[in-house]
């Protein structure tokens, strides 16, 4: 998978659930929320206050070495 800041968080967890941890390290506990799920990863590091190119940059390497 090769993910972008304009993915949709829920579609990133389900390809991969281990992915989980890379949200929770932004500060992002709510990812049982339908609300959260529906975000894009840009829209989650805003308002996280986090570099979405930065978080996209570790879900790839994290994809990359499946």
């Amino acid at each position: 998978m090769k993910v972008t800041k304009d993915d949709i968080i829920g579609d990133v967890l389900d390809a991969d659930s281990n992915t989980a941890s890379f949200f929770v390290e932004i500060g992002m506990h709510c990812l049982g929320c339908p609300a959260s799920r529906g975000e894009t990863i840009e829209e989650a590091c805003n308002v996280h206050g986090t570099d979405p190119d930065l978080l996209v940059e570790q879900l790839n390497a994290y994809f990359a070495s499946k």
